[in-house]
């Protein structure tokens, strides 16, 4: 066993960051796409993102953002990772950055979800299931809201992923039912006729159409991974985890020792900011999901870029308090164009970022060929032997 090179890794997954379209992007059609690009763009070069720049971030690209060059001497690591996964959803991501690719196709419900999986929620609920197609969940609730409040219905409806959403008025289903409704949901499409991803419930308040807000009480329910990932091979090595935003709800807890729920991206820079002042040995991984769901899914890319400037400025305090012995690593999961067409994520790229202040170099980590190099790189730092997914590039970190 090799010498255990930092005592602390934290993982930030920046939901939907896409760096340009992946190889097989023509095969989800979406070629063309371009996360990054297309936010700087909108921005006509005033996208100001000092730290994820000095980090690499451009430099890892085959062209610069708009108005954002490539620095000459990054801080540390910089490239991409391409994915293998069967799809481009964001429990797709994760669990392959964890050692645990999706080779399968999930179920997707383009032309809405069968008969079969209405009438059992109608049954399970006494409600009755409205909308029922893939559809811009603000949008939806918009269009179908007021009918909700005053008829009690579910607002079912579902994406370009392999997702099951219902959404309803907090104050005319309680939180309690609406998450028993969506447990139920998950018990019904786990296989073998219909596996979906997620099964997310959408919770929203506000009087009228004009004004509805989703919550941040949404809560997924997510298909239990279907073997191991790194997160268990970590605490089974007695490795402490620590899950920060959507993580728990990725992985339905299974290798999360300790866990943070985030109300905005914000809160949970909080949460991180917490977790690193800290005195533990191990992994902390987080999601911050607002460029997703408020400004990725919505086709925003000023929203989008102004997430991006708002965690920048955030970023500077974490690399402030780095300390020698730890390692940060930036990724994402999948990307989510604001600027491409309809309201689906995209297959990109993604970017990696590595920096310690202890590194005495920096360079390129090239083109990853999987998500997984990520978390077999955690593995190799704590000495833990996987599944064998993935390649670490531990050893290139100096």
């Amino acid at each position: 066993m090799s010498e255990q090179k930092y005592k602390r890794i934290f993982g930030i997954v920046l939901d939907s960051v896409g760096t340009g379209e992946a190889p097989d992007a023509a095969n989800y059609g979406d070629e063309g796409s371009d996360t990054l690009g297309h936010v700087g763009e909108a921005y006509k070069g005033k996208l100001e993102i000092p730290n994820l720049q000095k980090l690499g971030l451009v430099n890892l690209r085959d062209k610069e953002i708009m108005g954002v060059a490539a620095v000459e001497q990054p801080l540390g690591y910089y490239g991409k990772m391409k994915e293998i996964s069967a799809g481009k959803d964001s429990m797709d991501g994760h669990w392959e950055m964890m050692g645990l690719p999706v080779m399968k196709p999930l179920s997707t419900f383009p032309n809405g979800f069968p008969d079969s999986i209405v009438k059992q929620l109608e049954d399970f609920s006494g409600r009755k299931v409205i909308g029922n197609r893939p559809e811009s969940g603000t949008k939806i609730i918009a269009e179908l809201g007021e009918q909700q409040m005053q008829t009690g219905d579910l607002i079912v409806y579902t994406s370009g992923d392999s997702v099951l959403q219902i959404a309803a008025h907090e104050d005319i289903i309680p939180l309690e039912e609406l998450y028993r409704i969506c447990e139920f949901a998950r018990s019904i499409v786990n296989g073998p006729e219909y596996t979906v991803g997620r099964v997310i419930a959408r919770p929203y308040v506000g009087p009228d159409k004009d004004h509805f807000v989703r919550t941040a009480n949404r809560h997924d329910f997510t298909l239990k991974p279907t073997g191991k990932t790194d997160l268990d091979y970590l605490v089974e090595n007695g490795v402490h985890t620590v899950g920060i935003g959507k993580i728990n709800d990725i992985f339905s807890g299974q290798g999360i020792e300790e866990g943070y729920h985030n109300e905005s991206n914000m809160d949970g820079m909080d949460h991180l900011d917490h977790v690193m002042a800290e005195d533990f040995t191990g992994f902390c991984f987080m999601n911050l999901v607002d460029f997703d769901a408020m400004y990725g899914h919505r086709r925003n890319p000023i929203g989008f870029g102004q997430a991006l400037m708002d965690f920048d400025q955030r970023l500077a305090k974490v690399l402030a308090n780095l300390k020698d012995d730890d390692l940060l690593l930036i990724t994402a999961d999948h990307g989510n164009d604001p600027g491409f067409k309809g309201s689906d994520h995209t297959r990109e790229m993604v970017p990696l970022l590595a920096y310690s202040p202890s590194m005495t170099e920096s360079g390129s980590l090239g083109l990853r060929s999987t998500f997984a190099d990520f978390g077999q790189t955690v593995l190799a730092n704590f000495n833990v032997a996987g599944n064998d997914e993935g390649q670490s590039f531990l050893a290139d970190l100096k």
